[in-house]
């Protein structure tokens, strides 16, 4: 790694398609870890450096950062303040992207208070709930309002993501309602499928389930420290979960 040098100028480049999902899942990696070498003022970081603080092979995020477009430079490695703009722009991270949060509770509540949405992009815009006791209240900055507005608020809001942080039970009916609003990209933390129609991206965070998935290591590795043969291959990887960097590091998949 070296210190910082003069901006380079960016010269725009288009968007690739067909990016593997694995690689969209991992970019967000890279862009937390550029983003702790930027603040401490290095400007240059190699492939070997880079995969390491980011928790991956070098190979892979090598093959990773090609698709795109970004091979850095033989000898000096990867350009930290240019390969954030890319990681960035590619990721859509270039604009700003208003959410709507339905479910005042206390996940709602703590989603509302997260700081770290603005500087990635996100700005929440409305907080809903359907219970009349919150209805009114201020959370992070947000007056929680009427879930019998959710389809006025999108509108006049112009929300282009919806967070589903309600119970199970009208989660879908939710989801529902802020598709037919015009939302075309959901962030669900119910733990349950929601069905939609075609074009319509969804992405799910189920921390129970990743609470279970650590139990497994967990329980794997007190069987290799007792050595009663139920140990296997318990190295896990970190990797924060997808759809808007909330700082919980869940196992990477298999």
């Amino acid at each position: 790694m070296s210190a910082r040098q003069p901006r380079v100028a960016r010269q725009a480049r288009p968007s690739r398609a067909g990016i593997p999902e694995a690689t969209v899942a991992r970019l967000p990696v890279y862009l937390r870890t550029l983003a702790v070498l930027a603040e401490e003022g290095v400007a240059t970081v190699s492939s070997d450096e880079l995969a390491a603080a980011a928790g991956v092979g070098s190979a892979k995020l090598r093959k990773d950062l090609s698709h795109l477009g970004s091979y850095g430079t033989r000898g000096v490695g990867y350009d930290v303040e240019y390969l954030v703009y890319q990681i960035s722009r590619e990721l859509g991270l270039t604009q700003d992207w208003r959410v709507v949060i339905v479910g005042a509770g206390n996940l709602g509540h703590a989603l509302a208070n997260y700081g770290g949405f603005v500087s990635r992009g996100f700005t929440v815009v409305a907080l809903l709930d359907s219970d009349e006791s919150l209805i009114g209240e201020d959370v992070g900055g947000l007056r929680v309002r009427s879930a019998g507005e959710l389809e006025a608020v999108v509108a006049a809001e112009r929300a282009h993501i919806g967070v589903v942080a309600t119970p199970v039970a009208s989660a879908q009916s939710v989801c529902d309602r802020l598709v037919a609003a015009g939302v075309t990209s959901v962030l669900n933390f119910a733990p349950c499928l929601l069905d939609v129609p075609a074009g319509v991206v969804v992405r799910k965070v189920d921390l129970s389930t990743e609470l279970q998935i650590l139990a497994f290591h967990e329980q794997r590795r007190t069987g290799a420290a007792l050595g009663d043969g139920t140990a296997g291959d318990h190295h896990v990887g970190e990797r924060p979960v997808n759809g808007g960097d909330l700082g919980i590091a869940v196992p990477e998949p298999a």
